[in-house]
């Protein structure tokens, strides 16, 4: 009888302490995971080396069009796709003006589109002379759907360099004064007096239109418009 007593203690009481010594047992920590904007980078060059150790798939979104380069907007020193060093970029002056014209594909932020030229090459498109709030800053969100706006997707634009800029950026992008068919003759001045860019100088060297979009912009400032109401 007394065999039978213990033997069914055993059995009730062994899995209470195999339960209890699970409990007890310390679990790994999950691990943490904190998103990342351009804006918190002082540079493109540690935006782009964050963005490769992150791997596969850019999990804080740094790469808005996919070309492999993140937060192309930051200051220099830069790095381009799959580099991890810092690379020279003249601002050599172009000797001629180029032309092209095709239709808008998308609109990744306030200042930049990709572009189907008619020859069908796709070419990412930065408006000259202006620069408008990085992701994840105030009046990113407003600047893109702006643009959005001004220049819908399957829309045709007409695209005109600045003889005094380069014809390309450090990342390849067609610097270009851009015009939608049938609408505005220059967004870059649309987006300054909207309110949704302060002016933009590289290398010390203003684009000719400069002056027309400090006055758009120092006109937005003055009635509070975009931006300059909620973010500046």
């Amino acid at each position: 009888m007394n065999t039978l007593v213990r033997a069914l203690a055993l059995a009730v009481v062994a899995p209470l302490v195999v339960a209890l010594g699970l409990a007890t047992v310390p679990q790994a920590p999950a691990a943490a995971f904190s998103d990342r904007d351009c804006g918190d980078f002082p540079s493109q060059a540690a935006a782009q080396n964050f963005f490769l150790q992150a791997g596969a798939g850019d999990p804080h979104r740094l790469d808005d069009d996919g070309d492999g380069v993140a937060c192309e907007s930051n200051p220099c020193p830069c790095i381009g796709r799959g580099s991890t060093a810092p690379q020279q970029f003249a601002n050599t002056q172009t000797q001629q003006t180029y032309r092209e014209t095709g239709n808008v594909v998308r609109v990744t932020d306030g200042d930049t589109l990709r572009v189907r030229l008619r020859s069908g090459a796709h070419v990412s498109v930065r408006m000259l002379g202006i620069d408008t709030p990085e992701r994840g800053r105030c009046g990113a969100d407003d600047a893109t759907a702006n643009l959005r706006r001004l220049a819908p997707v399957g829309s045709t634009v007409h695209l005109v360099s600045d003889r005094t800029q380069a014809a390309k950026d450090r990342y390849g992008r067609l610097l270009r004064y851009v015009k939608r068919e049938g609408g505005y003759a220059d967004l870059s001045y649309r987006q300054a007096w909207s309110g949704f860019t302060r002016p933009y100088v590289f290398g010390g060297k203003p684009v000719a239109r400069h002056g027309t979009y400090v006055r758009a912009i120092r006109n937005a400032r003055a009635h509070q418009r975009g931006a300059w109401n909620d973010c500046w």
